[in-house]
């Protein structure tokens, strides 16, 4: 696989931000695509700013229909103990 550029990752990451918004069929591809340059070189992790990383979030929650949170519940805390500081 040829070096990615982090301009070219910028690029695939806008261009998942319009896929999450029109539900396109192509955002599966695109998360594995993202996937497979950021496994093939780490270092191009540290580069994406906070928003590239929330865009790659809301396009797994959108294909996965999976919600992700902060932390889990303590195994002792039961639901009645329960305060919005243990989510």
């Amino acid at each position: 696989m040829a070096t990615t550029t982090p301009e070219q990752i910028k690029m695939q990451i806008g261009e998942l931000q319009q896929l999450i918004q029109s539900a396109h069929p192509r955002m599966p591809i695109l998360l594995k695509d993202i996937h497979k340059i950021l496994m093939a070189d780490p270092e191009n992790v540290t580069l994406l700013d906070d928003a590239d990383v929330g865009v790659i979030v809301a396009g797994l929650k959108k294909q996965t229909t999976t919600e992700i949170t902060a932390g889990v519940l303590k195994k002792k805390t039961t639901l009645k103990n329960t305060t919005l500081a243990d989510l």
